[in-house]
């Protein structure tokens, strides 16, 4: 594990701590995060990508998991770019 991701690793630790949260994200969870998190912000628009994570950290916490939902709402976001806007957006 190189430095970044140890402090990465510390950080997620200390604001779980922080939050009362009593969940560990594992390595494939920070990945589909981060993954999902880039998709966002180019195939939709910059700020998307805190907001996205932040709507499938909300579905996670009603019981989703993290891999299936940051997976289904990177299609959403490869998808729209591929098409572009919405209708209506």
């Amino acid at each position: 594990m190189n430095e970044e991701t140890r402090t990465l690793f510390l950080w997620l630790a200390e604001l779980a701590d922080e939050l009362g949260l009593d969940f560990d994200l594992d390595e494939d969870g920070v990945h589909a995060v981060l993954d999902l998190a880039r998709d966002a912000a180019h195939q939709v628009t910059r700020p998307a990508a805190p907001l996205t994570t932040f709507m499938v950290g909300v579905a996670v916490g009603r019981g989703a998991s993290v891999g299936a939902t940051a997976a289904a709402a990177t299609q959403l976001a490869l998808t729209r770019g591929e098409t572009g806007p919405a209708a209506g957006a």
